[in-house]
């Protein structure tokens, strides 16, 4: 995700699959959150070899073609105008707002930071899903909500403790603000993920934000040290496209078909703690007492949300 697609907004349309089919999508949905993981360490390496901007527009344009390559395979019919306009214009504040967000905060911030930030954000979903009224929250969810905010909070002031370029703090407010655009795009596609299919749907959401991002990204990318870029940022560019958003989305669709949404979230739970193990052993960010004390607050804020 982040960079999740977050599958609570759609439908559960799990009808009684096999054993086999069960096991292979559990499979799937740990390399998923694998999948994610890791991609919060390849971000921190590739914005250290090229711009955010340059790199955000290239990985993201490297996931439009991919996705938009399915849709023509999978002879998807077409969309209503309405429809396609739509959710092009949702692709900007979620692929594009977002996307420019959380890479700019990443560059700013250790990784483990970003993801523990990010994973607060079902909490921020249900938050503003109420504020728009579409969403009731029960007294365990808003508990879990609290929790999370509190646990940002922890992972913002271990931000002021371990100073990563001079702007670690600034680094978590772009990821928490980030996460804050993604909630209130996700609460506003949920219309949408009941009519229009998992492939499609991110295929004309990715291509919104790409557009978006890329007319901004425009002088990074003309300026950017293309001829120079040694293979590991290249393989940096194709893993954070085709990895983190063509493939383990492509994961996070079958599983909300074959086991149903919630059961699938679950397992995006897991993805700050593979990103937090990854920093470690990648970027030697050992995690902090503080950074810890929040991840356990966010954790536990999750499991309350989803109760």
């Amino acid at each position: 995700m982040s960079q999740t697609p977050r599958g609570d907004a759609l439908p559960d349309t799990a009808t009684a699959p096999g054993r086999a089919a069960v096991w292979i999508t559990d499979v799937s949905l740990v390399l998923m959150a694998l999948i994610w993981g890791v991609n919060f360490s390849v971000v921190k390496y590739g914005t250290e070899l090229l711009a955010p901007l340059a790199f955000n527009g290239a990985r993201l344009t490297v996931a439009s073609v991919a996705l938009a390559a399915l849709v023509l395979a999978k002879r998807r019919a077409s969309l209503p105008r309405r429809d396609a306009v739509a959710l092009l214009l949702l692709g900007v504040l979620g692929n594009g707002v977002y996307q420019w967000l959380f890479i700019e905060g990443v560059a700013l911030t250790r990784a483990g930071d970003a993801a523990l930030v990010v994973a607060a954000s079902p909490a921020l979903i249900a938050l503003i899903g109420r504020l728009l009224g579409v969403e009731r929250i029960q007294t365990r969810g808003a508990i879990g909500i609290a929790l999370s905010i509190v646990g940002i909070g922890f992972v913002v002031y271990s931000g002021t403790r371990v100073v990563v370029r001079g702007a670690s703090v600034t680094g978590d407010l772009l990821v928490l603000a980030g996460s804050v655009s993604w909630a209130l795009y996700t609460v506003l596609l949920a219309p949408y993920t009941r009519r229009v299919d998992g492939i499609t749907l991110s295929a004309y959401t990715m291509f919104g934000g790409t557009i978006a991002l890329v007319l901004a990204a425009l002088p990074s990318i003309a300026h950017a040290p293309w001829g120079t870029l040694p293979a590991m940022g290249w393989g940096a560019m194709l893993y954070s496209g085709l990895g983190a958003l063509v493939i383990a989305y492509l994961f996070w669709y079958r599983g909300v078909r074959v086991i149903g949404p919630t059961r699938t979230a679950m397992y995006s739970n897991l993805q700050p703690l593979f990103a937090l193990v990854v920093a470690w052993a990648m970027l030697a960010e050992r995690p902090t007492p503080w950074q810890g004390l929040g991840a356990l607050c966010i954790m536990s804020g999750l499991l309350l949300t989803r109760a």
